[in-house]
């Protein structure tokens, strides 16, 4: 015999049947839309790689050094008579240890050191670019080999190579001098990167590299910059203070240099009594005795030129039995002459507008009435 549904059991069956597979859909659809807002909304965080530093300081970073790599350029270039250039290529933030497994080995891993930091900068500098110049210091051709020998430098080398890093320290102590003074010098040098571990391997560290073109050569430069060493300097690094060409007032003794510098110049002064034009025949046909007339009147007297430009009038004497000349008055420069020509435009702008006119043209008006 079939069993007899009750009915609550009869109940809750119509009340499933009126529940469509539509209507039964939507809170599925409602709850993968919201769970596609909160991944949207959820950034991924790497507690492995910390970003310590902002997106303002890695800026300033950036600005700071590549100022640095022109300089260095620059004087690279000079010391080794060539054309060489230092372009910033990267500046990222990353663990010590990612740092030191990428490099080479044998590399120059020169630590330099200041007491205004909390600790050591690293300046590595690749084999494939130390040895060309290596072999350009000691008066190698232009020629220059690929393949490079897999040793670490001999003393003479790191002899050479000091100088080098010397160039570097100059830029980066004018780089950063709108921060502070860095006064960096060089502490250890060392091959084996792996075998100097001045931070942790979790540290974090602004790792800033350069490219070093020389001819057909090129090789990486890389700055390593821990940031515990930066620390107490990462409140300098920003906008208004990192920029090398920020405007500041000038001082007294800065302003007695270029009083000093600027009065020792020498200039060309020429006196010029007059200009005319003559044709080709009257210069040919001219004799000792002819008098030239030129469209100058003797009163304006002469014009004195300095560095070729008109800046006075003066009257022509003598002195002492030399031939000298008086400074009568400047002459207006453009600047001047255009500056009068704004102002006498302006002040007839004034003259002829009409809250001038008004009360002249209601006074006849109220005249006629009264």
């Amino acid at each position: 015999m079939a069993d007899v549904l009750s009915q609550g059991e009869v109940e809750s069956l119509l009340a499933a049947l009126d529940n469509s597979p539509a209507e039964q859909s939507k809170p599925a659809e409602v709850t993968s839309f919201r769970s596609q807002e909160l991944v949207g909304q959820i950034s991924v965080y790497d507690f492995k790689r910390p970003e310590r530093v902002s997106k303002e300081q890695m800026r300033a970073f950036q600005a700071m050094h590549e100022g640095f790599g022109r300089e260095f350029g620059a004087s690279l270039s000079g010391m080794l008579r060539s054309i060489i250039e230092v372009k910033l290529i990267s500046v990222d933030q990353l663990t010590y240890g990612e740092f030191v497994f990428s490099l080479e080995n044998p590399t120059c891993f020169n630590l330099l050191y200041s007491e205004k930091l909390n600790g050591h900068i690293i300046l590595d500098l690749n084999p494939s670019i130390i040895y060309p110049i290596v072999d350009r210091l000691l008066g190698g051709g232009k020629t220059v080999s690929h393949n490079f020998p897999n040793r670490p430098l001999t003393e003479i080398e790191l002899k050479l190579v000091s100088r080098i890093t010397k160039l570097a320290i100059e830029a980066l102590d004018n780089s950063w001098k709108n921060i502070s003074e860095l006064e960096l010098s060089v502490s250890q040098i060392e091959s084996n990167p792996q075998l100097v571990q001045i931070v942790p391997p979790n540290e974090v560290i602004v790792l800033i590299s350069f490219e070093i073109t020389m001819g057909e050569m090129r090789g990486i430069m890389n700055l390593c910059i821990p940031f515990n060493t930066i620390e107490p300097l990462a409140g300098k690094l920003s906008s208004d203070t990192w920029s090398a060409y920020t405007k500041h007032e000038i001082t007294p003794e800065e302003q007695a240099q270029l009083e000093i510098g600027i009065g020792t110049a020498k200039v060309e002064v020429v006196a010029t009594l007059a200009e005319t034009e003559l044709t080709a025949a009257d210069l040919i046909n001219l004799n000792v005795g002819d008098v030239i007339l030129t469209e100058r009147d003797v009163s304006r007297g002469i014009t004195i030129q300095v560095e070729g430009q008109p800046t006075y009038t003066a009257e022509i004497g003598q002195l002492k039995g030399h031939k000298a000349f008086q400074v009568r008055e400047p002459l207006l420069q453009r600047k001047e002459i255009i500056e009068q020509h704004v102002n006498r435009q302006k002040k007839a702008g004034e003259d002829s507008s009409p809250a001038n006119e008004s009360p002249q043209a209601l006074q006849p008006q109220q005249v006629g009435q009264a």
